[in-house]
C-alpha cells in the first residue's frame, strides 16, 4: 500500500519541489535520508547541487528499486539500516519525510542522529499534522501517530536534540485531507483532482506561507541540531516559540 501510494502521487511535482526546497538549506554536504521510498527527493536535491547522499529503506522492494535507480550514480550510497539499532555514520544531516510517524519508538529513532550525524549537524523532519485527522488511510499505511508542532519539538528535545525551528505547512491541505481521507475515506491517487490541486492550490499556498509560520497545516516541518560544534553552537538565544496548537 505504501509503495502504491508513493507511485500514485509521483506526479504532484509542485508539492514535491516545495517540500524538497524546505529541507535543502539544512542538508549540508553528506546527508542520509531515512525511508527514501522512490528516491524522488534525493533526485531533486542532487539536481540542486547536493554533492552526495545516502538513501535508505527497510522495505526490500523499495531498497531494490533504489539500488537499481542509483546504480550508476557515484554520488549516491544505498543502505538498508535499522534506525533503532544505533547505526553509525558521520553524515552532515539526517532527513526524513513522512517516516517518523510510522515508528513506534520515535524518540529512539531520533536519538539515532547522535551516532549517524556529526556533532553540530542537523535533523530535518516532515510529519503529518493533528491526531484528529487520523483516519482509515493513516492506519492502512502504518501511521502510529500524527503530530503537532509542540509534540514533534518535544520528541526532538527528549531525544537530546536542540530544536531550531518547527512550524506547520500547507494550510489548505489539512482541510482537504480531513474531508477526503477522514470523512469520505478516500485513498490518495493521481488523477485530475490531484493535478488541479498541485497546479493551482499548491503554488498559492507556497507563496502565502513563504517566510511565515501558519497556525495550522497538513504537515509539521522541523529542524533540530545534534549538540556539538556547529554553526549555532554557543548561540543559545531565546527559546523557540511555537504557534499555539488549535484545540
Amino acid at each position: 500500500m505504501q509503495s502504491q501510494t508513493l507511485e500514485s502521487l509521483a506526479d504532484a511535482r509542485n508539492y514535491h519541489v516545495w517540500l524538497a526546497s524546505l529541507a535543502r538549506p539544512y542538508l549540508g554536504d553528506d546527508p542520509i535520508e531515512l525511508g527514501s521510498g522512490l528516491g524522488d527527493y534525493a533526485e531533486r536535491w542532487l539536481a540542486d547541487g547536493l554533492p552526495r547522499i545516502t538513501v535508505t529503506d527497510i522495505d526490500p522492494p523499495r531498497l531494490a528499486l533504489l539500488t537499481e535507480k542509483f546504480a550508476d550514480d557515484l554520488r549516491v550510497t544505498v543502505q538498508g539500516i535499522d534506525i533503532l539499532g544505533r547505526p553509525a555514520g558521520n553524515h552532515s544531516s539526517l532527513v526524513a519525510f513522512n517516516v517518523l510517524e510510522h515508528i513506534e519508538d520515535h524518540i529512539g529513532a531520533l536519538r539515532a542522529a547522535h551516532t549517524l550525524v556529526r556533532p553540530g549537524g542537523t535533523v530535518v523532519m516532515l510529519v503529518p499534522a493533528f491526531q484528529f485527522a487520523m483516519g482509515r488511510f493513516d492506519r492502512m499505511v502504518g501511521h502510529v501517530r500524527r503530530y503537532t508542532v509542540k509534540s514533534l519539538a518535544t520528541a526532538m528535545t527528549d531525544a537530546g536534540l536542540r530544536v531550531e525551528k518547527a512550524h506547520y505547512l500547507n494550510m489548505p491541505g489539512l482541510a482537504a485531507w480531513f474531508v477526503g481521507m477522514r470523512l469520505f475515506r478516500m485513498t490518495p491517487g493521481d488523477g485530475p483532482l490531484v493535478r488541479v490541486w498541485d497546479n493551482y492550490v499548491i503554488p498559492v499556498a507556497r507563496r502565502l506561507e513563504d517566510g511565515r509560520r501558519p497556525p495550522f497545516g497538513q504537515s509539521v516541518f522541523a529542524v533540530a541540531r545534534v549538540p556539538g560544534p556547529g554553526p549555532a553552537e554557543g548561540e543559545q538565544g531565546a527559546a523557540p516559540k511555537w504557534p499555539t496548537d488549535p484545540a
